[in-house]
Order: structure tokens, then sequence, then C-alpha cells
């Protein structure tokens, strides 16, 4: 109930686009945003559910420790938390951990964070190219629905999120990962649509 009364409130919004002016260009943005996600496997309130529930742990994380908010990724989908950067020691992974636990709407946690050291304006461009051309790899295939993916590339190690219509749509997504150059390793938290 909660996601449709969001709903109609957006679509509200919307129908003031022609009153905001220089406002335009931002609410378009959300527009294309929210057309994304209603394209999506998890459709538009699932979505806003899943940037809810992200926005509220990296909240919490700023509120606890402004290091552990800088060190610590999230990515959400079906109420999926996968939680992925560098933390300091065990001790801050287990908070981490429950910080995601404690936010509404969280159904599961995977805590994929490593200890230790942060990861150097290098390392951040080289994953960030590995990311990128995943990304571009996805997209240009035809039997991928690039859109049901999330990619987070740490020192090599490339995590994958959301739902894949099949087995064989998610061994194509991992075989596209493996095959970029500085791939060391293949972490797969995605879902597989069951038949019917």
């Amino acid at each position: 109930m909660r996601s449709i009364s969001r709903l109609v409130l957006l679509l509200g919004g919307m129908a003031l686009l022609p009153t905001l002016g220089a406002c335009v260009p931002v609410v378009i943005g959300a527009g294309a945003t929210g057309a994304v996600m209603a394209s999506q496997d998890r459709g538009l309130e699932q979505g806003i559910d899943d940037n809810e529930i992200s926005f509220e742990i990296n909240r919490r994380l700023a509120q606890k420790d402004e290091n552990l908010f800088k060190r610590v990724s999230t990515q959400v989908r079906h109420g999926r938390v996968v939680l992925t950067g560098f933390v300091r020691n065990e001790e801050d992974s287990a908070t981490v951990s429950k910080i995601a636990w404690g936010v509404d709407g969280v159904k599961q946690v995977d805590n994929e964070l490593q200890t230790g050291t942060p990861t150097t304006f290098a390392e951040k461009a080289d994953d960030s190219l590995i990311t990128t051309k995943l990304k571009a790899a996805l997209l240009a295939d035809a039997d991928v629905a690039s859109l049901n993916y999330s990619v987070k590339t740490v020192r090599g190690t490339v995590y994958l999120s959301g739902t894949a219509a099949n087995d064989a749509e998610l061994k194509r997504v991992i075989a596209h990962a493996r095959d970029i150059s500085g791939v060391r390793n293949v972490v797969s938290n995605v879902d597989v649509k069951k038949p019917g």
C-alpha cells in the first residue's frame, strides 16, 4: 500500500512538470530512472523499495562511521542486499551486516566485504574499466536482459546481482565477465527465475 501511495505522488509530481521551468531537467532524469525501473524484472514499485533500502543503509552507515559509508557499496534487488568494498576488520564487517539487516524490507544480506586497505586510485580505475566493459558486453548481447543485472568490481573481482531469465542467460553473463582482461574472479549473487 505504501508503494502505491508513492507511485501516486510520483505521477502527481510529474503532472506538475510544465509549472517547474528550471527543474525540468531534474524531473526528466527522475522520469527516465522510473522508466528504467519499470522495464526491469522487478518493476517500478520494487525498484523504488530497493532504492529506499539502499538509501537507508547508506544513511545509517554514514551516521555510524563516515569511513564505513565511504568504503562500503550496496546493491539491492528484490530486498536482497549485496555489500562490497573494504573494511578495517571483521568487527566492522559484522557491524555493516547488522546495519543492513536492521533496515525494513531487507530479505537477505550477502556480505562480500573484504578486510584490509581500501582500493587505490589505479585499482578503482581498473575496476571501473572492467565494469564498463562488462556492462557494454551485456548490452550488446541480444540473449541477455542487461537491465536485470547490477555489476560491481572490486580489485578485479566482479560481483553480479540481479535476476537471470534462466540458467543459460546466467552462464552467458558469467562468461562475458570472465572474458574481460583483469578479471580475477566472478561472484554471482544472481537469482534465476523459476519456470512457469
